[in-house]
């Protein structure tokens, strides 16, 4: 078994391609002194090993192996005495049966993050780019419809009103003067084009996703959860030093839904957490079966200046960052969010956000059931 560590070379504030995450991310937590305070699944997973045999152990007490313990320190001491982001890389296996695996260490104030993921084979960097430009354009599309569906929504209530005036001035106006005729006939007919442009621009366009198709089939919750965190992570909460937190006990359970579809909704949420998020800051996901429902939350502290940002790398355009930061109606979600809303409801279940303000805590959460509709 062998093991190479690329050094200390600090990526805060630079942009990389990450093709280390074609695979999941296992993510392990040590304290100051390598003491290891949690793994998930998927870290359990690759390196064959009880999560609870590494709880409250040092790197060198545990079962995993010397070279990897080896690399996983010395990551993990980079960045506590950088405090900034370290890279590692550690080979594993013996003869024919080599493992190549990237280590980013991720400091916090009492903890540093160690994500563990496979290295890409040839074309994976472009195989990742290309996965999230998909997400990129499913969320401009619903985002698009979405924002149709406000238009047509906002803009009937007062051609309602000025109809109906209308009506009432027609009654009030004397019959013999033609240029008060003329007025009310040229409101009348301005109303009637634009309710027929509505109808015949505005709501059509939108039909594409106006009924989400689903492919329902039983998918483990907790893949889509590794999986959504690794690409948001490639995408761009890696670029912009954001440490995705997962905290979740989920395991083996499984949601009856379109895998597809949940994927793009778990994504776009700790994408946007990612985005709307200061350099260095964490975004939790916590996600737990409740009784008869899936729920997932996203939070984060929202910045301002990190949305308006457009030197930062970023996913999500401009106009939907924007638009985040503006007062909400009652029920009304941020327009970028709204593939979030969709796809929940499609599947029973819905999507909620508290309000998005510089310097507020925000959640954003996602609740689906977990049978079959």
């Amino acid at each position: 078994m062998t093991t190479s560590f690329s050094g200390t070379v600090d990526t805060a504030g630079t942009q990389s391609s990450e093709g280390a995450v074609a695979g999941n991310d296992g993510v392990l937590v040590l304290d100051a002194a390598q003491r290891c305070l949690s793994a998930d699944a998927v870290f359990a997973h690759v390196f064959d090993v009880d999560p609870a045999s590494l709880k409250d152990r040092t790197l060198s007490e545990t079962s995993l192996p010397a070279p990897l313990a080896a690399a996983l320190a010395t990551a993990a001491d980079a960045a506590f005495a950088g405090n900034g982001t370290r890279r590692a890389q550690v080979v594993v296996g013996e003869d024919d049966v080599m493992r190549t695996f990237a280590v980013l260490a991720l400091p916090g104030p009492q903890s540093v993050t160690l994500i563990v993921s496979p290295c890409a084979s040839a074309g994976g960097d472009d195989e990742v780019a290309g996965r999230i430009a998909h997400l990129q354009a499913e969320v401009a599309l619903f985002m698009r419809d979405h924002v149709l569906s406000i238009v047509s929504h906002d803009l009937r209530g007062p051609l309602n009103a000025i109809h109906s005036w209308g009506y009432v001035l027609e009654r009030k106006v004397d019959a013999n003067d033609p240029a008060a005729q003329r007025a009310l006939t040229g409101i009348c007919s301005g109303v009637e084009q634009q309710v027929k442009l509505i109808e015949q621009t505005v709501d059509t366009t939108r039909a594409e996703t106006k009924v989400v198709a689903l492919k329902l089939a039983p998918a483990a919750i907790r893949p889509l959860l590794e999986k959504s965190a690794s690409l948001t992570r490639a995408g761009v909460a890696h670029a912009r030093g954001v440490t995705i937190v997962m905290d979740s006990p989920l395991a083996e359970e499984q949601v009856e839904g379109d895998a597809e579809r949940l994927l793009q909704a778990l994504w776009l949420m700790q994408a946007f957490a990612s985005e709307a998020s200061p350099r260095d800051a964490q975004v939790h996901v916590t996600s737990n079966v409740e009784g008869s429902m899936w729920r997932t939350d996203v939070r984060f502290s929202a910045s301002a200046q990190a949305l308006k940002d457009a030197a930062s790398p970023h996913v999500l355009e401009a106009f939907s960052r924007r638009q985040a930061l503006e007062p909400r109606e009652t029920g009304r979600i941020a327009w970028g969010l709204a593939l979030c809303k969709r796809v929940s409801e499609a599947h029973g279940g819905a999507f909620e956000h508290t309000d998005i303000a510089d310097g507020t805590e925000v959640t954003l959460s996602v609740r689906v059931p977990v049978a079959g509709m």
